[in-house]
């Protein structure tokens, strides 16, 4: 019944205001409503897991988790990730967790289409794994479920790829706004990093669910800033090539941080295959590790949030940010690795913060009074860390300034998270969720917006009708095989071997074969070969489009592979540009 009522409701919608983009306007505030309560129940569901776990809902639970006895510490992290792992092989593709990386992925390639089922699955396996203190965070399973309701919705509508992705745009900004009351960093972390673009027609609706998420937020949890800041002052511009180094040495974090996160996870894999432990063992066996970790670290388990706000406020010697900071990357890779739900977000702030109280301890004993205080450099710190780790220095600067509500001391955060972001640049990539799609073979370095070139190949482009002919082809045959074409386009391999020898377009044959005959047999097709470099049917479009731009070519070979050079085919360029222009309209390739 809904598969025909909800497309019947669209076209009935349509007709009444004969515009789409009004449509997506209604369709926003539907999904921003949505998005937005299935956060709130998102947090309570983990406040509800880690009372179960922990005897306390509160985000705030490292005193809590200080007061318990060794016993629960360790058994609690390892019996929830027993659970977990359980979870993930009976309820999620390939056993593993989904987050923001799924996110951009079904942006990229899938044109927004994304499971609801899969994304209720990964809620709860996030929230349990929250819940039982991994050290990750909830932004990206709040960007996952948010997305996978706007999926569910447009495709339920019979929306274009287009319009989906626009959508799934409005769902994340609507959950990051209602989880982390930050409607601004909402909207443009939704643009930045999921839809990879800023156009006025994606921005309206993205606005308007995440007005809808955050109004949602604060009805349940009051408009107040995830961390509290005193009143700093503006830091004087003779500090500020300390911000700019502390951008350099929060880069160089960050860059250990997915390191280390990636190598975890590969060491996992990689240790479960020598010594037989099945997959969903491995959350179990990190849980026990981790609570090892808490026994002396309280502060790493779960979002961290507490000793967050305890280093913004300079609660810690400079010996204790260093032993936090350690210990919540140990904690960070332990959760990450083992397979464990959650995002990277709150633990690179909690990264970031340490590393901002350390370098602001060595500062404070260089620059004496001249120094500003080490809550600054704190903050600092976070932004530096986080927005090279997300790749969205931009909405992780806003998002700083949303949570501490401190805008002086965001002028800082700006200097240092700029520089971090470019240095990780040059000494990591684009970003953690570029890495993680590089790892499946999937290519957003150049734009989200692009990424769906590689869902097409050549393929699926390529004309194989183009008939082989030898380079000693004359004036018959050339004019024979001219008439077999299809494609107006053929190709020349060697008779010894059937390599490739080059491609002849139909205006250069038939520009010889209209010239005056000679006194021997004309044209050979030797004389009329362009040697251009060929293509192979698993290149994607994105590939093709790029030859085309370096060659200035109509068409380009198709060999069966590289080793062989076999000629299987020809693609020219019209083909390719109207492919291209089908996928930025939303109309697919056929």
């Amino acid at each position: 019944m809904r598969r025909t009522l909800l497309p019947r409701l669209m076209i009935r919608l349509r007709r009444i205001v004969r515009n789409d983009r009004i449509v997506l306007v209604v369709l926003a505030l539907a999904v921003g409503t949505l998005a937005g309560v299935a956060a709130v129940l998102f947090r309570l569901g983990i406040g509800l897991v880690q009372s179960l776990f922990y005897g306390s809902a509160d985000e705030r639970f490292a005193h809590v988790a200080a007061a318990l006895s060794p016993w629960h510490l360790l058994a609690a992290p390892a019996l929830g990730g027993l659970l977990v792992g359980l979870l993930a092989r009976a309820w999620l593709p390939e056993g593993r967790p989904q987050a923001v990386a799924d996110v951009i992925e079904a942006a990229a390639v899938r044109g927004g289409r994304m499971s609801l089922r899969t994304g209720l699955a990964a809620a709860t396996v996030n929230a349990l794994s929250l819940g039982v203190g991994s050290s990750l965070g909830r932004e990206g399973p709040v960007v996952h479920l948010g997305a996978a309701i706007s999926s569910w919705t447009a495709r339920s509508f019979r929306l274009s790829p287009a319009l989906m992705r626009t959508l799934l745009g409005c769902g994340v900004a609507s959950a990051v706004a209602a989880s982390f009351n930050a409607p601004i960093a909402g909207v443009l972390f939704a643009l930045e990093v999921v839809t990879g673009n800023y156009v006025l027609s994606a921005f309206a609706p993205v606005v308007l669910a995440a007005v809808v998420g955050t109004a949602l937020g604060r009805a349940v949890y009051g408009d107040y800033p995830a961390f509290v800041l005193p009143v700093l002052d503006t830091p004087p511009v003779a500090e500020f090539p300390s911000f700019v180094l502390l951008g350099a040495a929060a880069a160089l974090v960050a860059v250990v941080m997915m390191r280390g996160m990636l190598a975890a996870q590969q060491g996992f894999v990689a240790a479960g295959r020598r010594l037989g432990v099945p997959r969903w063992l491995h959350p179990a066996l990190a849980g026990l590790l981790l609570g090892a970790l808490a026994l002396a670290w309280p502060e790493v388990l779960g979002v961290g949030y507490e000793a967050t706000d305890t280093a913004l406020r300079g609660g810690y010697a400079t010996a204790g940010f260093a032993a936090l900071l350690l210990a919540k990357l140990a904690a960070v890779w332990l959760s990450f690795g083992a397979g464990f739900g959650g995002g990277v977000f709150s633990p690179a702030l909690f990264v970031g913060a340490m590393a901002g109280g350390v370098f602001g301890a060595g500062a404070a004993a260089v620059l004496g009074e001249g120094a500003s205080t080490v809550g600054l450099y704190v903050m600092v710190g976070m932004g530096a860390v986080a927005g090279p780790v997300m790749g969205a220095p931009i909405s992780t600067i806003l998002i700083i300034f949303e949570l501490t509500g401190n805008y002086p001391a965001t002028l800082a955060a700006m200097v240092g998270t700029v520089v971090s972001a470019a240095l990780v640049r040059v000494l990591f990539g684009h970003s953690l969720f570029t890495r993680q799609l590089a790892l499946r073979g999937i290519d957003v370095t150049d734009g989200a917006e692009l990424a769906p070139l590689a869902s097409v190949r050549v393929r699926d482009l390529m004309a194989g009708d183009a008939p082989v002919v030898a380079p000693g082809a004359g004036r018959a045959d050339l004019a024979a095989a001219l008439c077999r074409s299809g494609c107006g386009t053929l190709l020349a391999a060697t008779p010894e071997d059937g390599r490739l020898a080059g491609i002849l377009l139909a205006e250069d044959v038939a520009r010889a074969l209209a010239a005056p005959e000679d006194a021997g047999d004309g044209p050979r097709a030797a004389a009329l070969l362009r040697r251009l470099p060929p293509l192979t049917p698993g290149d994607d479009l994105r590939t093709a489009l790029r030859r085309f731009d370096e060659t200035h070519a109509p068409a380009l070979p198709v060999v069966a592979d590289p080793a062989s050079l076999r000629p299987v085919g020809v693609i020219h360029e019209g083909d390719a540009l109207r492919a291209f222009r089908a996928l930025a309209t939303g109309r697919g390739t056929r």
